[in-house]
């Protein structure tokens, strides 16, 4: 079809930027490049937003904490070869926690497709195990169809990331017959079934010693609220896993704390101890269960999750419930509990068990720290953190009101995630506080996107807590591994509050516990972006952990050769 005469040639990357802004995205994360370019033409006249990075991971993570951060879909773009492949951390990020994204990623022409162009990468099948689906549009008749299910495909069920393979003559190619792009519907899925529900609520009020263990699946079924509610009427002790922390909010009555590897003794202790345990949204993750076997070996076990493939895949449901999350809760809130006694009991445990924050000496204790900055943050601040030691304590002594104000690389644990998933989550919610939490070893691996930052004027707040060592693997080392360090030396970092002034970004050094409380408030008072190194002993560890293969009964608070036992025989998973 002939072109209108005073418009722009309609390609088909001038039709995908319309379809993109059709279905409510505003803004992309990427990197340009060869084949990727007549898109990157097409949007000079979009309404799209495009934010430029300074590494593909970085477009990666930083799409996957928009859409953690907002629960809308994340788009992120690249070209192909070098391009495409270095999106592959974040897709594999994304699929493992389920959060729905589109990677846009460029390709060579068709014709030159499997003659080994210059940067012809088969994206499609590198990226086949670890995204939810994938489209290599031949021809731009395909393009209506292939973004109405992407998009469909992302935010349905159980979300995740979709690929959408672009060779370089369908970008070009004419797309004026092409219809306007028009939005797939997103079906819920079915509720669980009545006899299911009849027998979970006969089953609550039969329990003595019940328990709730709640997952990253309750707000992704948008279901905090329903959740709550279960909870505040039956008045059953509940446990979270680390995706669904702020499930319930911090300092909530029935909250026992996190369980798991790094659980709280109280929540751990409990689940050990319940006979019944209701499992909302959650999949049994071998840091959150310890060794399966031994997990709440008393319990008969209820699961509502809207993925009915986790149901019985690693611990069986006497009482299985797939469907939709919120409609099984609003159900099971009709349960009537009769637990006052154990309810009563598991909170002075988690009192009794409660961490201190008075550590002796003079140098940055994190826990306390990290304590303090939620003290004086905003109550709706999102924090984002990167993966290791601090990962750990930010779950365990950070404030959260919302699931969605705790972005963090759970299942995949992708050290490098904090910095760009930060970006991504500033740039969702502008209004927002967002607050950054990193070590030393993470931040390295995504630096280049201070630049990012710093060319947006996110103000992101960064608290690098730098203990010039890789912390969880010395942990574990000390631990389980006689001592024999190997490799996690970082004493070579660089100045980094130097390092943040180069990039524009202004920093402060602190190194006494005594000058945190002015450092906290002169960080998050700045108006822009801003980041504080806080110097911590390397010899710090995170307790309580429960030992690689054993039952969460088995719960360390310090080296097992300093308390005279037998360290376990284990080895890191």
């Amino acid at each position: 079809m002939n072109t209108p005469a005073n418009s722009q040639p309609r390609t088909g990357a001038r039709w995908l930027t319309q379809a993109l802004e059709a279905e409510g995205v505003d803004t992309l994360f990427g990197y340009p490049g060869g084949t990727i370019m007549p898109f990157y033409d097409a949007l000079v006249d979009s309404k799209l937003r495009h934010i430029l990075v300074r590494h593909e991971q970085g477009a990666a993570l930083a799409a996957n904490g928009y859409a953690r951060a907002s629960g809308k879909v994340g788009v992120c773009v690249a070209t192909s070869g070098p391009g495409a492949s270095n999106l592959v951390t974040g897709i594999a990020d994304a699929m493992l926690d389920s959060v729905p994204m589109i990677c846009l990623t460029g390709q060579v022409g068709t014709p030159a497709m499997g003659t080994d162009a210059f940067q012809e990468l088969d994206v499609f099948g590198i990226t086949m195990p670890i995204i939810k689906h994938s489209f290599l549009v031949r021809k731009v008749d395909d393009l209506p169809e292939v973004v109405r299910e992407a998009f469909r495909i992302a935010r349905e069920g159980r979300p995740g990331p979709v690929l959408i393979d672009l060779p370089k003559d369908v970008q070009v190619a004419d797309a004026w017959h092409l219809p306007p792009h028009r939005p797939d519907t997103v079906e819920l899925p079915p509720s669980p079934s009545d006899a299911g529900l009849a027998e979970a609520v006969a089953a609550i009020a039969a329990a003595e010693k019940p328990v709730i263990y709640g997952g990253g699946g309750i707000a992704l079924a948008d279901a905090v609220d329903t959740f709550r509610a279960f909870v505040e009427t039956t008045k059953i002790p509940t446990v979270l896993s680390l995706r669904g922390l702020g499930a319930l909010p911090t300092g909530h009555p029935q909250l026992l704390g996190m369980l798991g590897m790094h659980g709280t003794r109280a929540a751990n202790m409990a689940v050990q101890e319940c006979d019944l345990l209701i499992v909302i949204g959650a999949r049994f993750d071998d840091r959150a269960t310890g060794k399966l076997a031994e997990f709440a070996p008393f319990a008969r076990v209820i699961h509502l999750d809207a993925d009915a493939y986790e149901i019985s895949k690693l611990r069986t449901a006497n009482i299985a419930l797939p469907g939709d999350v919120a409609a099984g809760l609003r159900t099971l809130s009709a349960a009537s509990s009769n637990c006052g006694n154990w309810t009563r009991r598991c909170a002075a445990n988690r009192d009794k068990c409660a961490p201190r924050y008075d550590a002796p000496g003079k140098d940055i204790y994190a826990p306390a720290l990290l304590k303090r900055l939620c003290e004086v943050a905003d109550d709706d601040a999102i924090i984002t953190s990167d993966v290791g030691q601090h990962q750990m304590w930010v779950a365990q002594h950070c404030r959260f009101s919302h699931p969605r104000n705790h972005l963090t690389s759970g299942a995949l644990g992708t050290m490098g995630f904090g910095l760009p998933a930060a970006m991504g989550a500033q740039v969702a919610c502008p209004d927002r506080q967002v607050i950054l939490v990193c070590g030393d070893g993470g931040f390295m691996m995504n630096v280049q996107e201070m630049v990012t930052i710093a060319r947006c004027q996110l103000p992101i707040k960064i608290v690098l807590l730098d203990n010039s060592t890789l912390g969880m693997v010395r942990q574990w080392q000390e631990l389980f591994f006689a001592e024999r360090y190997s490799e996690i030396d970082l004493s070579d970092n660089p100045d980094f509050t130097a390092l943040a002034q180069v990039f524009g970004i202004p920093a402060k050094h602190v190194q006494a516990r005594a000058d945190i409380d002015d450092a906290l408030a002169d960080l998050l008072a700045r108006p822009g972006p801003a980041m504080l190194h806080v110097t911590i002993d390397a010899r710090a560890n995170v307790w309580p952990l429960v030992p690689p293969n054993f039952a969460n009964s088995t719960m360390l608070e310090s080296n097992p050769a300093k308390q005279k036992t037998e360290a376990p025989n284990a080895i890191p998973a």
